[in-house]
């Protein structure tokens, strides 16, 4: 009866180790409808940065950015970086099924899933939960926080806003921080055409034309403007209880700017005025 207890036991161990060990890069946490990966803080129940990559890529790529990743984690968040399930080109790079007509995975519940997962496997906060995204990953933020804005507490796209046409109308309210590079080519704040004229990225100003109709602010303008080196920020104040709306330029391209992370960390840390 001990010999088989301490199988049991042994068994216990394993498995557990198994379950965790997905937390070692480059070890992919798997999941029924996909993967993600995961980076730590040393401190338990923490708050979770789940950061979506950009076209071509996947989850174990947003780890290589280290200088982003340790940032986040030495403010003590756990970061998670799933893998779009939408193939994109001939490479193994993935995207994510942001716009309404396109077929496959349910991104919204995948990532609900993939929080729910990391939160169970590894003590994590997930009523605290930023969702954040570069390019693609970013056009996939803002149209999960316009249809189902409620699914986590706040978003932050960088260089990634809607395609035209446009959402109409958004779910509701949001705390939302967008970040874009003034030089850059890729998603210009303009918007451009793709595919030879098929598809057409968003003007960005555009989208925060809606995102303030959706936060119901009072007024176009800004209530405040500021230079924070190497970042021009413009925040609407004016807006319902319990949303937030700010703009974050640099004089960059298509990138994630160095500094970003606790910009916008310091920002959803911040109590809400309303």
């Amino acid at each position: 009866m001990i010999r088989a207890l301490g199988l049991v036991l042994g068994l216990c161990v394993i498995a557990s180790t198994a379950q965790s060990a997905c937390g070692s890069a480059p070890t992919a946490c798997k999941m029924p409808a996909g993967e993600y990966h995961i980076a730590l803080p040393e401190s338990g129940s923490a708050p979770i940065v789940v950061f979506l990559h950009g076209a071509g890529s996947n989850g174990a790529n947003v780890m290589r950015n280290t200088g982003m990743v340790n940032s986040l984690r030495r403010r003590g968040y756990a970061v998670l970086a799933p893998t779009g399930a939408r193939i994109f080109g001939k490479g193994p790079g993935r995207s994510w099924n942001f716009l309404p007509e396109m077929q496959g995975r349910d991104e919204t519940r995948f990532l609900q899933d993939v929080v729910a997962d990391a939160a169970d496997r590894f003590d994590l906060n997930p009523k605290r939960v930023l969702l954040a995204g570069f390019s693609a990953g970013g056009f996939m933020v803002n149209y999960l926080a316009c249809t189902a804005p409620d699914t986590f507490a706040a978003y932050a796209p960088v260089s990634g806003g809607f395609w035209r046409p446009q959402p109409e109308r958004c779910g509701g309210p949001v705390r939302l921080f967008h970040t874009h590079g003034w030089r850059d080519a890729t998603v210009p704040l303009e918007g451009r055409f793709l595919g030879e004229g098929r598809y057409q990225q968003g003007d960005i100003f555009a989208g925060l034309q809606l995102w303030r109709a959706t936060n119901l602010c009072g007024d176009e303008k800004p209530s405040s403007t500021a230079l924070t080196d190497p970042f021009w920020r413009r925040k609407w104040e004016d807006c319902t209880q319990d949303s937030a709306l700010e703009l974050a330029l640099f004089s960059g391209a298509h990138q994630v700017p160095p500094g970003w992370a606790d910009m916008v960390l310091d920002w959803f840390e911040t109590p809400l005025k309303n």
